[in-house]
């Protein structure tokens, strides 16, 4: 049986770090764990500055407020649930007593239409993270991330998808990438693909 999602959520590191974020008990949400963003952010860096960042199936805007929060220049969080989005313009207002350096989006909006509109290579980090229950869903938007990321300056793609599911699977969506760290934690698997090319 599905554990219960916790109430709040804490911020590792950055300018909010050990702030709380509020979480919404609905359907298909379940926030990024405390170890599995920490592991992602030690392979990442503490320090995001210059990035462009896109927060897909947001959420909690665990993973997209905590790369605000360390100096991207840009976070778009995208969610396509109303209370979960009116959520995520609630705790980023709660955050705002102490602004962080770079721009924060927050749009209602379906993530897989988003990016279909985006430019090649126009984002340096994707955080993707869709209800589990959805594989074609994860197939499209991971597809289109490997169009629309450039991480030559760092970032990546990174995803979360369900144990039922191979690594596999998911690096055959991606063919000009390469899941360069990877992780296993309770039900969640989870990489973050570099780009192998020029």
């Amino acid at each position: 049986m599905r554990a219960e999602p916790p109430k709040k959520v804490r911020i590792i590191g950055g300018t909010w770090r050990s702030r709380l974020l509020t979480v919404l008990d609905l359907p298909g949400l379940r926030p990024t764990t405390d170890r599995i963003r920490e592991t992602l952010f030690n392979w990442l860096g503490q320090d995001l500055t210059g990035l462009r960042c896109l927060d897909l199936f947001a959420g909690t805007g665990a993973l997209g407020f905590e790369a605000a929060s360390r100096g991207a220049d840009l976070v778009v969080l995208l969610e396509k649930d109303k209370k979960a989005c009116a959520n995520l313009v609630a705790n980023f207002g709660l955050l705002q007593s102490s602004p962080a350096l770079g721009k924060v989006e927050i749009l209602q909006r379906d993530s897989l239409e988003f990016l279909k509109q985006q430019a090649d290579r126009s984002s340096n980090l994707i955080f993707i993270d869709p209800p589990f229950a959805d594989n074609v869903l994860f197939n499209r938007a991971v597809i289109e991330a490997g169009r629309i990321c450039d991480d030559s300056g760092g970032g990546g793609i990174y995803v979360e998808f369900p144990t039922n599911r191979s690594r596999e699977e998911v690096e055959v969506l991606l063919p000009d990438w390469h899941c360069g760290k990877y992780l296993e934690a309770g039900q969640v698997k989870a990489c973050l693909f570099r780009g192998g090319r020029g």
